[in-house]
């Protein structure tokens, strides 16, 4: 996509952004997509923890071969606008992977936006997400599935669950499919709750302290988008950062 000016929330794809710390990041900041090129056969694993206190945007554009595979998983804690948007087209055999975490307080919203393209047979991608948010942080996910008209077998699915901590706090989800094969699996889910208290309430009744119960809650609510991800250590990694920022929320 060529930028020449800054988008606005009448486009899809930044419906839910925020538009201030679009504005300072600015329009070549939009511009700088990172090119991935999977050869057929290969395969591409990402692991990343982005956010700081200052916006920030990761855009990927990523091609895979027939047969190639590519992962990424991200924590995304940014205390400032943060997003990650990756665009995918998948060729015959080809599969993709996407975990994600938004988590944290504050004012900041933190996104995800992905839109990957069934273009040939037998693919198949995943993509679960988590949002966990308090104060007044929003976590949005914008994920877009197309399945070309001759691109039969195609087995896509994403699975987006929120987590509100303060009712101050928010979680928006737009999941899309654009499916134009008659053979396929497609599949999207998404759902926005409070953290269960009845749990918490039995586990403090057993002697942790409430910040170690929310803490488990939360690593077991957020564990699901990372456990495609083989490497224990990046896995830790990821989790680690993600419930790093829980400190300061709300008991």
């Amino acid at each position: 996509m060529s930028i020449a000016t800054l988008p606005t929330r009448r486009d899809e794809a930044w419906r839910y952004a925020d538009m201030d710390g679009v504005a300072r990041l600015g329009v070549d900041a939009l511009d700088a997509w990172q090119a991935i090129d999977v050869p057929a056969g290969d395969n591409v694993t990402r692991c990343m923890i982005v956010g700081s206190d200052a916006p920030e945007i990761y855009r990927f554009r990523v091609n895979l071969g027939e047969g190639a595979q590519a992962a990424f998983f991200v924590t995304n804690a940014g205390r400032d606008y943060t997003r990650v948007e990756i665009e995918v087209r998948l060729a015959r055999g080809a599969h993709f992977e996407f975990g994600g975490v938004t988590i944290g307080g504050g004012k900041a919203t933190r996104e995800f936006v992905t839109q990957v393209v069934h273009a040939e047979p037998d693919a198949t991608s995943n993509q679960t997400i988590r949002a966990v948010h308090w104060n007044t942080g929003t976590g949005n996910f914008l994920g877009e599935i197309k399945v070309a008209r001759h691109a039969q077998k195609t087995d896509a699915a994403q699975d987006f669950k929120g987590l509100l901590l303060e009712a101050g706090a928010s979680a928006n989800a737009v999941p899309q499919l654009e499916i134009f094969a008659d053979d396929v699996k497609c599949a999207h889910g998404a759902t926005v709750g409070a953290l269960d208290e009845g749990a918490r309430f039995y586990m403090m009744a057993r002697g942790l302290d409430p910040a170690t119960a929310q803490r488990l809650l939360v690593q077991a609510f957020i564990g699901d988008a990372f456990v495609s991800l083989e490497d224990e250590v990046e896995r830790e990694t990821l989790l680690d950062a993600a419930l790093g920022a829980l400190e300061g929320a709300r008991l």
